[in-house]
């Protein structure tokens, strides 16, 4: 039976999240580990309310009642995604260190009536880049997307050697707050912004010597299809990493292997948040490789 205390409720909360791989992928490890572990998408779509286009006033309302609603339901912790990892923090009655420095919260635990935030996506991304491109030259990296897993990326290109750090958005005045806070994290690295617009100056500019570009918008996404610039910037002397994940195989990664780029998909960071998310939630160790094994299965079925 299932017991508070010796079970696990989660959530995951975010715009389109129905269709993701992180309800099940916990859940399986879950089950090869003998832990009872449910796990259940609160999509913002399906709920009344949730934003009034604005971009203000009730979304902050429904992410303050899904939390109400999670803890007097019992649950133990919801995961974050688009658009709530920056709302969230308002919310909130703790944020580690880590996620407070790059203000963006990817989990919450709820226990003992306190929300906790912390971020998995910072450790996500440095473990994918890791394994997944590895001797990647950091010298001159550009993220697309200065929201809260932009800042998560951001933070681990840093953390692992970038020199210079270009952060890109269709909000200028987002991307250059980001590139502020960043700058008095990182004083070893040169970090700017540009706006979206002068994205292909900045990549067509021989004295960037631009090596690495990393889509950390949504742009891709099944509910935001499409790609992020211009696929004729993308060259043979670029890696070009994406953290979408649905689908997999997105039109930027089509055209950056087109063009004869290294590339990256989103699994890896999924999978990476996803093993240090269950970590935090049960305080049981998770099989990174096992989980990355489901992963590349539920991939294949199509899920």
């Amino acid at each position: 039976m299932s017991v508070v205390g010796e079970s696990y409720l989660v959530g995951l909360l975010g715009e389109g999240v129905l269709p993701s791989l992180t309800p099940p992928l916990h859940e399986r490890e879950a089950d090869e580990l003998g832990l009872r572990y449910l796990y259940r998408p609160i999509d913002l779509l399906a709920l009344d309310g949730a934003d009034d286009g604005s971009g203000t006033g009730d979304l902050d309302a429904t992410i303050a009642r899904v939390l109400d609603a999670a803890a007097l339901l019992g649950f133990d912790a919801l995961n974050i995604t688009h658009p709530c990892k920056q709302r969230v923090l308002a919310h909130l009655d703790e944020v580690t260190p880590s996620a407070s420095a790059i203000g963006s919260v990817n989990t919450v635990l709820l226990a003992d009536g306190r929300r906790v935030g912390h971020n998995t996506d910072v450790t996500g991304f440095a473990s994918a880049l890791r394994d997944g491109l590895p001797g990647a030259d950091l010298g001159a990296v550009v993220v697309i997307g200065a929201g809260g897993a932009g800042a998560a990326v951001a933070a681990a290109l840093l953390d692992a050697g970038a020199g210079r750090l270009t952060i890109v958005d269709l909000d200028a005045s987002r991307a250059g707050a980001l590139a502020g806070d960043l700058t008095a994290r990182f004083p070893g690295a040169t970090i700017d912004s540009v706006a979206a617009d002068a994205l292909p100056a900045r990549l067509a500019d021989p004295t960037s010597a631009v090596t690495g570009v990393v889509n950390a918008s949504f742009a891709g996404m099944h509910t935001h299809p499409g790609i992020p610039l211009d696929s004729g910037l993308l060259h043979a002397g670029l890696w070009v990493a994406d953290i979408v994940y649905r689908p997999l195989e997105t039109e930027l990664l089509r055209a950056a292997r087109a063009a004869g780029c290294r590339t990256l998909d989103g699994g890896g960071m999924a999978v990476g948040q996803a093993a240090d998310a269950f970590r935090l939630i049960t305080g049981v160790e998770p099989d990174r490789d096992r989980m990355r094994s489901h992963f590349a299965a539920m991939t294949r079925e199509g899920r």
